[in-house]
């Protein structure tokens, strides 16, 4: 039932996404009340991808909706913004390219967060166990309900690894785009060093784990701290900072 109705309800935030895309008569992704319904909605859609290809990844589920619903409730509450026409340097084919796999990369990102919270939740849990602990009946009933703590890790590791040359591919394209627009292809903007920050991140995960050796929380943390950078770069930088990339507008 629960599966179900996520369903129905991507398939509603899915369409309201392609409702947007026909109003404006371009990419819905001109400004952060577009980028969230579209990020939520590829979210959910990886989620069921996932579900579809038989992998057991059913424990996002309570996470990911609520999460969604806190995304889409900023959305339509504080980012709302009118039907517009772009800007004329965002009016330009890289806009497809470059911020679809942003928002792709941002989705598939956030589930590995998921992956790597519970993994520490999970991970106290059976250390507690193993120490001859007595966890609280609240703790036992939903940790309980969670793969084993090296499974989560593994499947967090996975996904982070096989997107990370995508987000290579997001700075890449966006460099280019940059060079089209402005004349430039770095310009050391809040949201290119962010992005870059966010991509040395992940970068540093991925090495720790490949050469030190390390798995477990050590990694765990770095990955938290790669991701809590991506959502910065969305949000802080967005809202806070002023750069080139705020005249699309809240």
């Amino acid at each position: 039932m629960a599966v179900s109705l996520t369903v129905l309800a991507f398939l509603i935030e899915a369409s309201g996404v392609v409702t947007r895309a026909l109003s404006v008569q371009r990419a819905p992704w001109g400004n952060m009340y577009e980028f969230s319904t579209t990020f939520s909605t590829v979210a959910v859609g990886a989620y069921l991808g996932f579900l579809l290809a038989k992998k057991n990844v059913r424990w996002i589920g309570l996470p990911l909706v609520t999460t969604v619903l806190l995304d889409l409730g900023l959305a339509t509450t504080w980012l709302k913004t009118p039907s517009d026409q772009l800007v004329p340097a965002l009016d330009s084919y890289w806009l497809w390219i470059h911020v679809s796999t942003a928002i792709f990369c941002g989705a598939v990102f956030y589930l590995g967060a998921v992956a790597t919270l519970l993994y520490l939740f999970r991970d106290s849990y059976e250390n507690k166990l193993a120490t001859g602990g007595n966890p609280g009946a609240f703790a036992r009933s939903v940790l309980e309900r969670l793969p084993a703590a090296a499974s989560l890790d593994k499947f967090s590791y996975r996904v982070n690894a096989a997107v990370f040359p995508l987000w290579t591919f997001t700075i890449i394209a966006g460099a280019i785009w940059a060079g089209d627009a402005w004349g430039r292809y770095w310009g050391w903007d809040a949201k290119e060093v962010w992005s870059f920050i966010t991509w040395v991140g992940y970068a540093a995960y991925l090495h720790a784990r490949a050469t030190a050796g390390w798995k477990g929380r050590k990694a765990a943390y770095i990955a938290l701290i790669a991701f809590a950078c991506f959502l910065f770069n969305y949000y802080g930088v967005n809202i806070f900072v002023s750069s080139k990339h705020s005249y699309s507008g809240v």
